[in-house]
């Protein structure tokens, strides 16, 4: 790919972790668009150079946008974006056994739209693994194939491509005129241990944290060092709730210093939500520490205004940047 063509726009941004990948890769982002306004305050925030679009990508004209960007169909080298995945999640099919028609599932076929119109030299699309199973998925694939794409699909791991998280993702990538390339996996995967050893002690974000009550709290410091689990702790201290039912082994667990962290989500600074216990200190891991467990730079910025629920959200939801940088730089090779 000529450098002059290394431009790409980022549907669905929420608070820049694909635009960043996208950078990272090379690519020259042109505009983005996102409706939440605390993801697009934070996305300014980061990505000052980027024209962000705050609205509802319906309301959004692809070749309005294209127009006011200068650029003609079949200009743009790369259209990337993520579709809102609540409603392809497992856990609100309940692992799939049943259908979801949660309105924001028709806005994967915002994507084809832009694809249609601004006719991108590349695409490339991530999703969660539970999007392979809707029609959606098998409609936006043939209207891409019709557009002339040539399409490779592969759900894969976030740890295989620098990422220090276990995180299974759907990956589409798109090419006009070749068969486009998987990025090779990484030959080592970095660790919890490689991810927090960077967050500096006096970090703004690193001090946000929530105050665990007394009763979590004792949960946490029974829970056994580096990878234990709430199943190790004594009967006395194990909830109501948690003997009521088998799933959810991970509430309540510690991260494994020397292995890559669990997916983190939107309630990755909360105990209760999952294996987010600092692996040896008596805690939940902190905001910064989740964001560069997903991948995001130490320096990468968010405004503490926004309060801890909305930058765990911010966080859980995001796109982490080295796995979209390892596809992004093998759709510019290939």
């Amino acid at each position: 790919m000529r450098n002059d063509h290394l431009t790409a726009i980022d549907l669905f941004s929420g608070c820049g972790g694909l635009s960043l990948g996208l950078k990272m890769a090379g690519f020259k982002v042109l505009a983005a668009i996102e409706i939440d306004r605390r993801a697009s305050e934070t996305y300014r925030l980061n990505h000052p150079d980027v024209r962000l679009f705050s609205d509802d990508i319906r309301s959004v004209s692809a070749a309005d946008m294209g127009e006011s960007l200068g650029l003609k169909p079949g200009e743009l080298g790369l259209l990337a974006g993520c579709p809102p995945c609540q409603g392809f999640s497992r856990i609100r099919t309940k692992n799939g056994a049943r259908g979801n028609s949660d309105p924001r599932n028709d806005l994967a076929l915002a994507f084809l739209e832009f694809a249609q119109i601004l006719r991108p030299k590349n695409l490339l699309l991530e999703n969660v693994p539970g999007l392979r199973r809707q029609s959606i998925w098998v409609t936006l694939k043939a209207g891409l194939v019709k557009v002339g794409y040539r399409l490779v699909e592969e759900v894969v791991d976030a740890s295989d491509y620098g990422v220090p998280q276990r995180r299974k993702r759907l990956i589409l990538l798109g090419s006009l005129d070749r068969d486009p390339i998987k990025p090779d996996r990484c030959s080592t995967r970095l660790t919890v241990g490689d991810a927090l050893s960077q967050v500096p002690m006096d970090d703004d974000l690193h001090l946000l944290r929530v105050n665990h009550s007394e009763g979590a709290m004792r949960i946490i410091r029974a829970v056994p060092k580096n990878g234990g689990s709430r199943s190790d702790i004594p009967d006395e201290l194990t909830l109501p709730c948690h003997r009521r039912i088998n799933g959810f082994g991970d509430v309540y667990g510690r991260m494994q210093w020397d292995k890559p962290a669990p997916t983190i989500t939107s309630g990755c600074h909360n105990p209760s939500k999952g294996r987010f216990v600092h692996p040896f200190e008596d805690r939940a891991i902190s905001l910064r520490e989740a964001a560069v467990l997903q991948g995001f730079p130490v320096e990468y910025r968010f405004l503490k205004s926004h309060g801890k629920e909305a930058i765990a959200l911010m966080i859980g939801n995001a796109l982490p940047p080295p796995m979209i940088c390892a596809h992004a730089s093998a759709l510019r090779s290939s």
